[in-house]
């Protein structure tokens, strides 16, 4: 039993959400970059689509759902591909329509596999099926073995010493400027392409996951979409510099942040086609039943968490030679929390609140602490990470409380929404060394003023489906553990 295709809110609304949670996300994520930027957009998409399309889902499914979607956009994070856009915008590429069709053939790819990881986990959680914890570390597993086979077939061989490169390479390559002096990067989308084969295969073939599948089929499309979509703007003001020398171009040039505009397009791109996906097979969005019956909180919890941060912290903020080589990838990263979500009750709330939250803050703090001393040092530090972690700690509580109670998810969506979208929309406008409009207009201004509507649009939605009736009758009624129809 899932949910009535007829029931809901449109399409249009679902695709708009997911695209200004997108685009807001991602294109925050260009100030923090890397796997734990991304997982920070994949939390904005899947709180936004999880609000709108199962509100009556039991707390703790659709939190572990919503965690595993934010971890799961966090493994492309480790996928190289500043000098992929190279090909399409670089001094010496300019004119190359043969690098520039290759340039976006790579973000092709590269953006098509980060995008499906997120639609296939987020599938797992919402689809139906009991992953069990041994199952998810088994699959964990299999995916690291195939992740190392894929690079050991696709990425290699890699000697730049000896300008030997792999032959299916997307990266800074003497093959388009023989004579220039190359740092070629290490790429690794052969490894996430074997690891997305093994995961949809036993997805779709051993456990029978549909909406799993279907889901990374269409982030996979939102991302090989979006990713070279965003990057045909960049590429364009590349390709084009007479335009931005007089006339309108001229007012626009000293205002415009072009890769942020592609990340921005790209989160846009990638929101919208996971939500268009998600709302067009919202029938198979459904939840093991009965719900599972929950115990009290294990300390094995505490002790993963206590892990897992201080490895985090250590790689993320501390740059520790040893915990950048231990835990810098993606898969290896995002691991050990994924494992903890499908088991533990306190972990699904801890993803989507502190611990996505701890680096963003980290990074925003270590930006404008800057060489800051004695009062004005602990100013900062209250404000950009003592404060935002507190409020996401004491919701976090709340929504262990209703996980424990399998209260229906809508009790706790939209504030943990709501709370997300503005801390790290002030978070970002603070890095941004508040470009207010009304101010002298900087590179920073126009890409703020985006995220403030795209914050306004996540608001608005959050406090519109605050207000609408369950589907159930009164608040809280639900606990079936299945998107029930509306009565009628």
């Amino acid at each position: 039993m899932g949910s009535d295709p007829s029931s809901g809110p449109p399409a249009w609304k679902v695709v708009l959400a997911g695209a200004a949670a997108g685009g807001l996300g991602w294109g925050i994520r260009g100030q923090y970059g890397h796997e734990t930027g991304a997982m920070m957009a994949g939390l904005l998409v899947a709180l936004s689509l999880a609000l709108l399309l199962c509100p009556q889902g039991p707390s703790l499914q659709v939190a572990r759902a919503v965690a595993w979607g934010t971890l799961a956009m966090g493994f492309g994070g480790s996928m190289t591909y500043g000098q992929t856009i190279g090909l399409t915008q670089n001094p010496g590429m300019i004119g190359r329509w043969d690098a520039l069709a290759w340039g976006f053939l790579g973000l092709s790819i590269k953006g098509g596999l980060w995008i499906a990881f997120a639609g296939a986990f987020l599938g797992m959680g919402l689809g139906g099926r009991r992953y069990q914890g041994r199952e998810v570390f088994g699959l964990l597993i299999g995916m690291m073995v195939l992740c190392w086979l894929g690079i050991r077939v696709l990425n290699e061989p890699y000697d730049p010493a000896h300008r030997v490169l792999p032959r299916i390479y997307f990266s800074a390559d003497w093959r388009w400027e023989p004579d220039a002096s190359l740092k070629p990067r290490r790429e690794v989308w052969g490894g996430y392409l074997f690891a997305l084969v093994g995961l949809l295969s036993y997805l779709g073939w051993v456990r029978r996951d549909p909406l799993a599948v279907r889901l990374a089929a269409w982030g996979f499309v939102g991302g090989a979409i979006g990713f070279p979509l965003g990057q045909s703007l960049q590429a364009f003001h590349a390709w084009n510099p007479d335009l931005f020398r007089s006339g309108f171009g001229s007012h626009l040039e000293p205002v415009m942040n072009w890769w942020n505009w592609m990340e921005t397009l790209f989160g846009m791109t990638l929101g919208g086609a996971l939500a268009l996906g998600l709302h067009r097979h919202r029938d198979l969005i459904r939840f093991p039943e009965p719900v599972e019956v929950l115990g009290k909180p294990r300390g094995w919890e505490w002790v993963l968490l206590g892990v897992h941060t201080t490895l985090l912290v250590s790689c993320e903020l501390l740059d520790l030679g040893w915990a950048i080589r231990v835990y810098d990838f993606g898969l290896v990263l995002t691991a050990l929390p994924i494992l903890a979500v499908g088991l533990g009750l306190r972990w699904p709330a801890w993803v989507i609140l502190p611990l996505t939250m701890l680096i963003i803050c980290g990074k925003t703090f270590r930006a404008l602490a800057g060489d800051a001393t004695g009062a004005v040092l602990w100013v900062f530090l209250l404000v950009y990470a003592v404060l935002p972690l507190g409020f996401c700690l004491l919701l976090a509580h709340r929504v262990i409380r209703d996980c424990q109670t399998s209260t229906p998810a809508r009790c706790w969506l939209r504030p943990v929404l709501l709370l997300n979208v503005g801390l790290y929309f002030g978070l970002n406008f603070a890095f941004f060394q508040f470009p207010w409009p009304w101010l002298a207009w900087t590179a920073r201004t126009p890409n703020a003023l985006f995220f403030l509507v795209s914050a306004g649009v996540l608001v608005w939605m959050g406090l519109e489906e605050g207000t609408r009736p369950s589907p159930g009758g009164a608040e809280g009624q639900s606990t079936s553990g299945l998107i029930e129809k509306p009565t009628v």
